[in-house]
């Protein structure tokens, strides 16, 4: 009951004082007569409750909690009316309950009071961070305003968010439970309606200040882990603020308007020509003196779901050059593609230098490179064309040239195009493309080829392949000679797993056997890998084949009839 006395009401110390001075009986019951409810009816309904037994405190708080069920309700009032001197009335009540804020039956009418009040008084913030209890309880929009002036704070606050955030994320790629289902298949207003991203934009308000310092934050912790969620939860709050119309915040942010365009190209899951030219408009208007946007930009780029569309894009216009019998260098669509892909794959590197500036592209690329993507691809086509006509003769895809080789080694554009032409072969369960070109992705530039997005896409897209992998010449290519070479890293043998789970009945018990005794984990591999390895090994183990059919024998004096001779016309 700390608090009583600065309000005049007698406290602990006094009680105490009194109890130890006077004759207790007699203390008790001028106590009770001078700081009991002072209704003169009341006292006769007193005397039945002390007959029925029932306690005085009983009856007392029951008094209080209806009295406070009032007050909120009152305090919920003079706070919807918006006038300035019912603003005034929860200022005072404020003042004259503060104190008592640690009493547990009136605490709930100080919290509701400090909620309504728009700009509290810094003493009562002085106060309230002092308390860790109090603290822990009040709404947000009172930590807001303790957030302002102590970032680091609100750094505490969103860390584990984010933290749980990032893990949501990794558990979506690795998880065997969602099957075939594409990372990339959520829309992305429904992915930004999630908890996580509700919190921390309900922790933001309107203050442009938190805004910032989240997006500083989530940049940091981009450049300390090179984990692209962060670019994803960079571009999800943005545009959950741009859906509840927070203008405060978003008419501030220079990459608001290319942060839309492109939420726009990934819900319509394509770039069109109106959306093209806003996003070249946008990236040609920078001006001198702002360039340092381009690392916001590039993280908006960097965005798995948003790189995936722009990629998806541009094999799109790859196929397009097929069509219309055009190269590559003509489409002024495809340079601004490559430039937006450029932006994505740079992200990292150009905020960490800080040096920002569009990434120079090789003009190669457009001149060599992407033109034997192009005549792949037409391969393909023509012997896809070839298996529907009887007796033709299919030769299988050659090896990629040698040009293929060395701008995969060295250019991350030209490891991303490769990456996707592989994944658009599998979606299309072309075997031979797949046996071919996939183990030629180990030489990616920067080990692109393994990173948990595309690794994730090309598992989901192999699983529905699962008789291939009955051919030992399949499971050569793609486990012996891409996963396997790989499965060092933690992240790689993780989609492994996650490709056996499904495709293992298909496999032959000899090559299963030796892809099982290459995963084994040891002591160096975290918890998750040994509990997955556990689980795929039980659910191996437990496989059981389904048996081959038995022709039914048919028992019939029929059969013993000779079959009568065709008549000759």
């Amino acid at each position: 009951m700390a608090g009583l006395e600065d309000l005049g009401i007698a406290g602990p110390s006094e009680i105490s004082n009194i109890l130890s001075h006077d004759d207790p009986m007699t203390a008790i019951t001028e106590f009770q007569g001078q700081n009991g409810i002072l209704l003169p009816s009341l006292k006769p309904a007193l005397n039945l409750l002390d007959l029925h037994g029932v306690p005085r405190r009983d009856f007392h708080l029951s008094t209080l909690e209806e009295m406070r069920e009032k007050l909120l309700k009152r305090v919920q009032e003079l706070a919807a009316s918006g006038k300035e001197e019912d603003q005034k009335r929860l200022v005072e009540l404020l003042e004259k309950s503060f104190p008592i804020a640690k009493v547990k039956h009136v605490r709930p009418v100080v919290l509701c009071v400090l909620e309504h009040i728009p700009k509290i008084d810094k003493q009562y913030l002085d106060r309230i961070l002092q308390d860790k209890d109090l603290l822990r309880e009040v709404a947000v929009p009172v930590k807001r305003q303790i957030w302002e002036d102590r970032l680091n704070l609100f750094a505490d606050a969103c860390s584990p968010l984010i933290s749980e955030y990032v893990s949501e994320k990794e558990t979506a790629l690795f998880s065997q439970e969602h099957g075939t289902l594409s990372f990339f298949l959520p829309n992305p207003k429904a992915r930004r309606q999630g908890a996580i991203v509700a919190k921390l934009v309900y922790m933001i308000g309107r203050n442009t200040k938190l805004y910032h310092m989240v997006v500083n934050f989530l940049r940091t912790l981009f450049l300390r882990k090179r984990n692209v969620h962060y670019c994803t939860l960079r571009v999800e709050i943005l545009m959950a603020l741009h859906d509840a119309e927070v203008n405060e915040i978003i008419s501030v942010d220079p990459i608001h308007k290319f942060a839309w365009c492109v939420d726009a190209c990934v819900r319509e899951r394509n770039i069109n020509p109106n959306l093209q030219r806003e996003l070249q408009g946008l990236l040609d208007g920078i001006r001198k003196g702002q360039e340092s946007i381009l690392g916001d930009l590039s993280m908006v780029l960097c965005d798995p779901f948003a790189l995936n569309t722009v990629v998806l894009s541009a094999m799109k216009l790859l196929q397009h050059c097929i069509n219309t019998d055009t190269l590559p260098r003509e489409n002024t669509d495809l340079q601004l593609l490559m430039r937006m892909i450029a932006l994505g794959l740079g992200a990292w590197d150009m905020n960490d230098s800080g040096v920002y500036k569009e990434p120079k592209m090789d003009p190669h690329l457009f001149t060599k490179y992407l033109p034997t993507i192009v005549g792949m691809m037409a391969d393909d086509q023509t012997r896809a064309v070839m298996t529907k006509i009887p007796d033709a003769v299919i030769k299988p895809p050659q090896l990629p040239s040698e040009l293929y080789a060395i701008f995969i080694k060295q250019s991350p554009i030209a490891s991303i195009i490769a990456m996707y032409y592989v994944l658009q072969a599998a979606r299309q369960k072309d075997r031979m493309v797949v046996m071919e070109v996939l183990p030629t992705l180990i030489h990616c530039e920067n080990d692109r080829a393994y990173e948990d997005t595309f690794l994730h896409s090309l598992a989901s897209y192999l699983i529905p392949c699962g008789e291939d992998f009955s051919s030992d010449d399949f499971c050569q290519a793609v486990l012996d000679d891409f996963f396997v070479p790989a499965v060092s890293m933690e992240n790689v043998r993780k989609h492994v797993m996650r490709l056996l789970w499904y495709v293992h009945p298909f496999m032959s018990p000899d090559r299963l056997s030796a892809v099982m005794e290459t995963m084994q984990p040891d002591q160096d591999h975290s918890e998750a890998v040994h509990k997955t390895f556990a689980a795929l090994k039980t659910k191996i183990e437990e496989h059981m084949p389904e048996p081959v059919p038995v022709p039914e024998v048919i028992d019939s004096p029929l059969l013993s009839v000779p079959v009568p001779t065709p008549m000759i016309s």
